[in-house]
Formats: structure tokens, sequence, C-alpha cells
């Protein structure tokens, strides 16, 4: 009888696989210049992103809300999952697929038992003791990082390329590395063991974002 070492492991099955979270964009409106978001988000789906998050730190909660059910729409259109960054409410609001919570947001389990176990929970983690804690807790993918000087994250812990190997070793689920990615440096990642990288200003900044997105896409393949 062949055995279900998932369950004899207490693991569950992911929501989400590596291939979904090859080119992971997380939006940021510092580069609007006088476009929406939507706009933006549209040129990056069309360059290839495979999976989105909507970011919004200081944005009025009824703004966020329309904004999300706007961009929500967008990845439909595209067929990829779209991801809420910390606000379970607005989340669970429209049914976005999931939510991405980090370090000093609200405890991975406790979003867990909320959402159920169809949400994709993805957590961030800087050490492999927070990676195999937010395994246990039920994170369906990790975000890791910094793993290059950012600017979009002053406060992000930096990670070395032999602890983003290690926490790739040591956890079953997927990994995306995030911090300071651009095409430049995208390659130095090789051999880690992540499932994608995950960008912001690479994309976001670019004044072609439809080009940047297929050149960070093609890069991607290489890993």
């Amino acid at each position: 009888m062949e055995i279900n070492w998932k369950k004899v492991l207490n693991l569950k099955s992911s929501n989400i696989n590596g291939k979904d979270l090859q080119l992971y964009a997380i939006t940021d409106r510092h580069w609007l210049n006088e476009r929406t978001l939507a706009e933006q988000v549209r040129e990056c789906l069309e360059g290839g992103a495979t999976i989105l998050q909507i970011r919004e730190k200081n944005l009025p909660e009824n703004e966020f809300l329309e904004e999300a059910k706007e961009i929500q729409a967008l990845c439909k259109e595209f067929k990829i999952p779209f991801i809420v960054n910390d606000n379970i409410n607005i989340a669970a609001e429209i049914k976005a697929d999931g939510v991405h919570v980090g370090q000093e947001d609200m405890d991975a389990k406790k979003v867990r038992d909320m959402l159920g176990e169809n949400a994709i929970l993805g957590v961030s983690a800087s050490t492999v003791e927070e990676a195999l804690k937010a395994e246990r807790d039920g994170a369906d993918y990790l975000g890791v990082g910094a793993v290059f000087p950012t600017s979009t994250k002053g406060d992000a812990d930096s990670v070395t390329f032999e602890t983003l190997k290690e926490i790739c070793e040591t956890v079953s689920i997927p990994v995306v590395a995030i911090g300071g990615i651009s095409a430049d440096n995208l390659l130095k990642l090789k051999g880690s063991g992540i499932d994608g990288v995950s960008v912001i200003s690479a994309i976001f900044a670019s004044d072609d974002i439809t080009a940047a997105t297929k050149k960070l896409k093609e890069l991607t393949e290489e890993l």
C-alpha cells in the first residue's frame, strides 16, 4: 500500500506551487506618475508576472477596498493568484486568493485559522527558525529577504545567500527571495534553491513596465 507521507508527517498540501511563484510582483504607488495603479498592473501582467500582491500601507480603507477589487479583476483576467498584503479584512471581504503577512503583522497561525485551509498564506522570514515556525503555523510559501540592499523596505533584515539556501533546504514549502532584486543581480541567486523572486521597483519604477517584466521573467527561467 502506498503511504501518504504528507498525511503521516501531518503536512498539508500547499495551495500554491513553485511555478506560480516564479515572478512575484508587489505593487507600489510611488512611481505612478499621474497614471493609475491598474494601468501599471496590466502592463506588468502582460509582461508575464505569475502572481501579484497588492501592498498599501497608507491608503484609506475604503480606497484600498475599491483598488483591491480593480486589481483582483485584472488578476482573474490573466488567471494568476491575487494576494493582499497584511489586510485580512479586505482579503476576506473580496475573497482574494490569499494574504501575505510579515513577522510584525498578525500571527500566521491566527491568520490561517481566520482564513481557513483554502486560502493562500504567505509569510515573511529572515531566519531558519522563522521559516520553520511559519511552515508549522500553516504558511503555503515564504518570502525570504532582504537578499540585497533595498530602499523599498528599509527596515528589512538582510539575509545572506547561505541562509537563503539553508532555508530552502530546510522547509518543504516554496520559497521566494525578496529585497533589492533586479535584472542586474537576479542570477546571483542561482543555486540557492528558491522557487521564484519577488520584485517591486524593478518592475514598477521602470519606464517600460511590460519590457522590464518580460526581462525578469526570462531571467527567472534560468533559475
